[in-house]
């Protein structure tokens, strides 16, 4: 992805553990955002440190944690029934950033042959405490072995995102389909935020995708976009967050209105605060 035309879009904190300041650069013809300066591999892992980080903990502090996690259990149901509805016949499920193994766990219940990757040890190892089994990285799996590829909030951490989608091409069998939900920076919470929109999350995003950037990117791999569907719970998420980063304090009415607002005009415009994306691979 080495565009020619990178225009700043916007400056933002890490509202959430560094509070250091990050650029958002435009690339024009993906619609697509890129976080300046992205950490070094070596030293990204430092701006995950936080109890705050709640794909990473099964916490159920506060208010705020006990409804991310009713929800969550919801939006688990949600995801099988949306895989099977486009693979009735369960095989191989690979989920890349596997978390606490929640919804790994969901899956093999459901009838499938579950395998996660997950880089943080602290996560994993409350997955593994749940029957899930690992693999150390997409190198180590077999060419043309799963039949459904999930990456739940993923992409938009990987560094090198060129190399994950050729790593995805190849382990996905010729008629398989891959599941990719990012957040929408086009979305209207997006716009109404501004700086202080939660999904922006710098620099653990290290990029912001638009429904453009996503076809785009995984057509040159000769993958091709069958269908976005809207992820509606996000926006009440991202929202009642933004309003914690913009006021200092969880303001659960404006957060709510916000996210309703949000997603009544997304039901106009389809920009919605995070898209699923299902993504077939096409044979060469």
């Amino acid at each position: 992805m080495n565009s020619k035309s990178q225009t700043v879009y916007l400056t933002v904190k890490d509202h959430s553990v560094s509070h250091e300041t990050f650029e958002l650069l435009l690339d024009e013809d993906l619609q697509l955002l890129k976080t300046h300066p992205q950490p070094a591999p070596n030293a990204i892992g430092r701006y995950y440190e936080s109890d705050d980080y709640i794909s990473h903990t099964d916490g159920k502090r506060s208010l705020f944690e006990k409804l991310y996690h009713t929800v969550k259990q919801k939006a688990l149901r949600d995801k099988i029934r949306l895989i099977q509805g486009f693979k009735p016949e369960k095989g191989n499920l690979l989920d890349i950033g596997a978390g606490t193994g929640d919804f790994l766990v969901e899956a093999k219940n459901s009838g499938w042959k579950i395998m996660g990757i997950e880089p943080s040890e602290k996560a994993k190892t409350i997955a593994v405490n749940k029957g899930i089994r690992f693999a150390e990285g997409l190198q180590s799996i077999e060419s043309h072995s799963q039949d459904v590829i999930t990456m739940w909030h993923v992409l938009e951490h990987v560094p090198d995102v060129d190399a994950q989608i050729k790593e995805l091409k190849r382990i996905l069998k010729p008629d398989g389909v891959l599941i990719v939900a990012v957040p929408n920076f086009k979305s209207y919470d997006a716009q109404y935020y501004g700086v202080y929109w939660a999904a922006y999350d710098v620099p653990r995003h290290l990029w912001h995708f638009s429904k453009t950037s996503i076809k785009k990117l995984f057509a040159a791999q000769k993958m091709n976009l069958i269908k976005v569907l809207p992820m509606k719970f996000d926006s009440f998420y991202v929202s009642l967050l933004s309003e914690k980063y913009k006021n200092g304090k969880m303001n659960f009415i404006g957060g709510f209105l916000t996210g309703l607002k949000s997603n009544l005009k997304a039901a106009k415009n389809m920009e919605y605060s995070s898209h699923i994306y299902v993504i077939k691979n096409a044979k060469n």
